[in-house]
C-alpha cells in the first residue's frame, strides 16, 4: 500500500509540472551585418527520462545509496561521491580528481604512499544539470543520446555512470582489469541482502541486480538533481527584477563580445568541440590530445560555475578573471598550447572581443546562473557498511 502511494505522488508531482520556455532571441551583429541568432531560455521544468529507465522514487533512493558506496571501485575506497559531492556542488573544488588510492576530500585530497596510480585527466563535470546535457536551442533533448564527458565519448547518463567505474585512476584501480571489474562489483552486490531487496523494489524482478539495472539506478539519482530555478531562469521566464541593472548589462555585454557563440541555449552550451589552445596541465605524464585526437573538447554548461572551479577541460584556470584573460588572449589567434599551431585554433575564437573592461559585468551576470536549492543531504550509510562517500575523511 506505501509502495503503491509513493507512484501515486510522484506520478502526480510529475504530472503537475509545466515547463517554460519563455525564450529570448539574439541577433549577433558584426559590422553591421546580422551573422546569426541566440536564443536563451529558462531550463525545462520536466525532466525526461529514457524510455526504458523511467523514474521511480525507488530507483532514485537505490540510485543514491549506490552513489556514495565505495563498494563499486576495486579497492572499496572510492565512490561516485568522493569526486562530486554535494558539498562540493557534485563536483570538485580541484584541477584535476585524485579517486583510486587516495585519501582526504576535495583540494585537500592526496595520494597515499607509495603511489603509481596517475591523476583523473581531465577536471570534474558537476552532475547538477546533467539531466539537460545535449538540450538545444528549442528546449529539446534525447535523454537517450545526451552527449557525457569532455569528449562527448558516450551518451545518456546511464552509460556514463559505468565509466569511472572502469576507469583505473577514477575506481577501478589495479586489482581488477576493465573487463572484469563490473562482474567483481556485480558479485559484491549480490551478497549484500539489503541491496538485494532494494534492486527487487526498484525494478520489480527477482535477480534485479547487473550492470544495466545498476547504470539505471545511479541515471534515475543523477536526473533528480537539477537546478532550474536560478535568478536567470526567473528573468528569462518573464521577472525582470529577478536580476539587477548592473547583471542585464553583463548579459549584453556576455552576447556582444561572442561569448554567445558557443555558450547559447539554456545551458548555455552548444555541446559541441572546439579547439582552444590552452596550456597542458603538468600534472599529467601524458598529453591530453582531446576528442579525436584533435586537441578538441567540449564546450561546458556556464551553469553553477560557483561549484565547479577550476575551469577548463583540465583546471588550467583557478578563476573566472582568468577565464577572462585566457579569451582576450586567444582572439589573437595565438595558441597558447605548444603542441597545437595557430591555424588549429576554432575559427570562433577570432570573433571574440573581450576587453579588460567586459570581464566584471560578464562575471556579474554569471552569476545568476548559480542556484543552490538541490539535495545536498548525504546518506547517513550505504548498505555494503564501508565508509560513505569513500576515503574522504
Amino acid at each position: 500500500m506505501q509502495k503503491k502511494y509513493i507512484r501515486f505522488l510522484f506520478g502526480i508531482a510529475t504530472t503537475l509540472i509545466v515547463s517554460c520556455f519563455n525564450a529570448e532571441k539574439v541577433d549577433y551583429v558584426d559590422n553591421g551585418k546580422v551573422e546569426e541568432l541566440f536564443t536563451y531560455s529558462a531550463l525545462p521544468k520536466i525532466i525526461k527520462s529514457p524510455k526504458d529507465n523511467p523514474s521511480t522514487p525507488e530507483k532514485a533512493y537505490l540510485g543514491k545509496l549506490l552513489f556514495f558506496d565505495p563498494i563499486l571501485s576495486g579497492n572499496r575506497d572510492v565512490a561516485c561521491a568522493t569526486c562530486h559531492h554535494p558539498n562540493n556542488g557534485y563536483a570538485e573544488f580541484r584541477d584535476l580528481s585524485i579517486g583510486v588510492n587516495g585519501k582526504g576530500f576535495g583540494s585537500k585530497r592526496v595520494f597515499k604512499k607509495p603511489n603509481v596510480i596517475p591523476f583523473v585527466k581531465r577536471n570534474a563535470h558537476t552532475i547538477l544539470n546533467t539531466a539537460y546535457n545535449g538540450i538545444d536551442e528549442n528546449n529539446s533533448y534525447d535523454p537517450e543520446n545526451a552527449p557525457m564527458f569532455w569528449d562527448n565519448r558516450v551518451t545518456s547518463l546511464e552509460k556514463q555512470a559505468l565509466e569511472p567505474i572502469k576507469a583505473l585512476e577514477e575506481m577501478r584501480g589495479l586489482q581488477h582489469s576493465e573487463e572484469d571489474i563490473l562482474e567483481e562489483v556485480i558479485s559484491r552486490l549480490k551478497n549484500i541482502p539489503k541491496y538485494q531487496e532494494l534492486f527487487e523494489a526498484a525494478f520489480e524482478e527477482k535477480n534485479a541486480i547487473n550492470s544495466v539495472n545498476l547504470s539505471k539506478a545511479i541515471a534515475v539519482f543523477e536526473r533528480t538533481l537539477v537546478t532550474n530555478n536560478s535568478r536567470f531562469d526567473q528573468y528569462i521566464s518573464g521577472n525582470k527584477n529577478a536580476i539587477s541593472m548592473a547583471e542585464k548589462e553583463g548579459f549584453e555585454t556576455f552576447k556582444r563580445v561572442g561569448c554567445a557563440h558557443c555558450h547559447s541555449g539554456p545551458m548555455f552550451s552548444d555541446y559541441k568541440m572546439h579547439v582552444l589552445g590552452l596550456e597542458e596541465n603538468n600534472k599529467l605524464k601524458k598529453i591530453d590530445s582531446g576528442f579525436n585526437r584533435q586537441f578538441s573538447f567540449r564546450t561546458p554548461s556556464l551553469r553553477n560555475l560557483r561549484f565547479t572551479a577550476p575551469y577548463m577541460h583540465n583546471g588550467r584556470m583557478e578563476n573566472l578573471q582568468k577565464v577572462m584573460e585566457f579569451y582576450e588572449d586567444i582572439a589573437f589567434g595565438k595558441s597558447q598550447n605548444t603542441n597545437i599551431e595557430d591555424h588549429q585554433l576554432d575559427s570562433l575564437v577570432k570573433k571574440i572581443t573581450i576587453k579588460v573592461k567586459d570581464m566584471a559585468p560578464i562575471i556579474s551576470f554569471l552569476n545568476t546562473l548559480n542556484e543552490t536549492d538541490f539535495d545536498k543531504k548525504i546518506v547517513d550509510s550505504v548498505p555494503s557498511g564501508l565508509s560513505v562517500g569513500g576515503n574522504i575523511q
